[in-house]
């Protein structure tokens, strides 16, 4: 790989660089490229680097035209204007409003319209659009599906899972059993499951539509149950196993009205708990987080925010303490940073629609890269952006033309060569400007010579002048001849 440094030691080097630098790295050789682009690089770069995020990433959403957008803010600062940073989303979606956020995880996006699901990559602005589900209208009938988005770390895999519910049939038992398949980014494909079978009859999904959240290799959803009163519950997904579990929420915590949803916070399983369900006043948002997963008597309170002021939804955490917060503005809604020690709320001036905004870790990884480019969609990109993306791709090429060591030796000797020419180039150019300057010079000298004489021929012609006036007062004939 290298004349000069061992592989380990290239290898430790490139584990330490960010993701930028890796992306353009891949152009030095197709030894490197090759290296950048395997699983096991991509795996270990992101194992070496994932304690790493001070950033967290903000989904926004907003109206005519309808577009979803993507900032970088301080997790341990609130941000100002000038520090947050936008990404650039590459879709728009061509059949309903808005993309579906199915869920986020080590800085991996999926989306969903319809029957179309993607995953998104912002740190190495790439996605890939999934293959059809097996699970679809012409060959199940009409379906609700419940989706989820998460990674199995025993096998280092991404995974879509949907649950899909049978609508309109007539046999109640078969409404109540779902079918479940999955998507493997390992495998490339979909595969329906017998993962149903594990799936309790009695359990309803309360959180249509919100993000599902990915912990300790399971997806997990909040759910009722029907045949206790409709308390709710955690409904835990198991991406290795593919077995469905139930966590049990405290005891007495949530009323049958509250609208819950789980989130991850500071590594930990957690409940952001609404005591009413959204368009009403006065109301509060508790958090719980499960301190050690899996135990029930661990579930601990951390917070219970007032939802006064225009406040409407507790999003998360901050480092420093703060809860990011949607607000209703006369105007709008917006991003804000809520201080529960001085109840001090600060405006973020990231604005949107209500209940479209969603906060998540940002994380630097190298997922998707030895996916084959998806197609991009036309509608959304913007003319800078079009160009860049050639200019990005002149220069890609242009790199990838450093395929061997010889390759590299002889571009070498060839920029020699054309400093040389640049040298010699100068130097004729000084010496044509000495030169000018020099012809400048002679023709000044001229021009002042050229002066004096005209100066001398005023003073003899003055003097002639002055002379024939002389002559004519002597009135001398013999001056005549003068």
């Amino acid at each position: 790989m290298s004349d000069y440094l061992p592989e380990e030691v290239v290898l430790e080097i490139l584990h330490r660089l960010p993701v930028k630098s890796l992306i353009r790295f891949r152009c030095v050789s197709k030894s490197w490229n090759s290296l950048i682009t395997t699983p096991a690089f991509i795996n270990s770069h992101f194992s070496s680097n994932s304690s790493n995020s001070n950033k967290l990433i903000v989904r926004h959403c907003v109206d005519k035209p309808y577009l979803e957008h993507y900032k970088l803010i301080d997790d341990n600062n609130d941000s100002s204007s000038d520090q947050i940073q936008h990404i650039d989303f590459p879709l728009t979606s061509s059949r309903i409003n808005h993309f579906m956020l199915i869920g986020s995880v080590n800085g991996l996006f999926s989306l969903f319209e319809l029957e179309r699901y993607v995953l998104w990559n912002p740190s190495i602005r790439k996605f890939i659009t999934l293959p059809n589900p097996c699970i679809t209208v012409k060959t199940h009938g009409r379906v609700k599906c419940r989706s989820a988005f998460g990674f199995d770390p025993r096998t280092n895999d991404y995974k879509v899972v949907r649950i899909a519910f049978r609508c309109g049939t007539k046999r109640i038992e078969e409404a109540k059993v779902p079918l479940v398949e999955v998507y493997s980014l390992n495998e490339g494909s979909w595969r329906i499951t017998s993962a149903g079978d594990s799936f309790s009859p009695g359990i309803s999904f309360d959180d249509w539509g919100r993000p599902s959240a990915s912990l300790n290799g399971a997806v997990h959803f909040v759910g009722k149950d029907r045949d206790d009163n409709f308390c709710p519950l955690v409904l835990s997904f198991d991406l290795g196993d593919e077995v469905f579990r139930e966590i049990s929420v405290p005891n007495g915590a949530f009323c049958t009205s509250d609208y819950v949803h789980t989130s991850v916070i500071g590594g930990s399983l957690s409940l952001l708990c609404h005591d009413t369900y959204r368009h009403t006043v006065n109301n509060c948002c508790s958090i719980w987080v499960m301190k050690e997963y899996g135990v029930v008597d661990s579930w601990t309170k951390l917070f219970t925010v007032n939802l006064y002021g225009g406040l409407i939804r507790v999003l998360g955490l901050q480092k420093n303490g703060n809860i990011l917060v949607e607000a209703e503005l006369p105007l709008h809604w917006e991003l804000s940073s809520y201080d529960p020690k001085s109840e001090q709320v600060k405006n973020l001036g990231i604005c949107g629609r209500p209940y479209y905004f969603c906060v998540d870790n940002y994380m630097e990884n190298l997922v998707l890269l030895d996916k084959p480019n998806d197609a991009v969609s036309k509608r959304g990109v913007s003319r800078k952006r079009k160009c860049r993306d050639k200019l990005d791709s002149s220069q890609h090429f242009s790199f990838c033309l450093l395929t061997s060591d010889e390759a590299r030796v002889h571009l070498l000797q060839e920029a020699r060569e054309q400093q040389q020419e640049v040298v010699q180039l100068e130097e004729t150019v000084r010496q044509r400007q000495e030169a000018m300057l020099y012809q400048q010079e002679a023709i000044q000298q001229q021009m002042e010579r050229m002066a004096y004489f005209k100066s001398q021929l005023e003073k003899a012609a003055n003097f002639k002048s002055r002379l024939a006036h002389l002559i004519q007062r002597l009135g001398g004939p013999g001056w005549r001849h003068i």
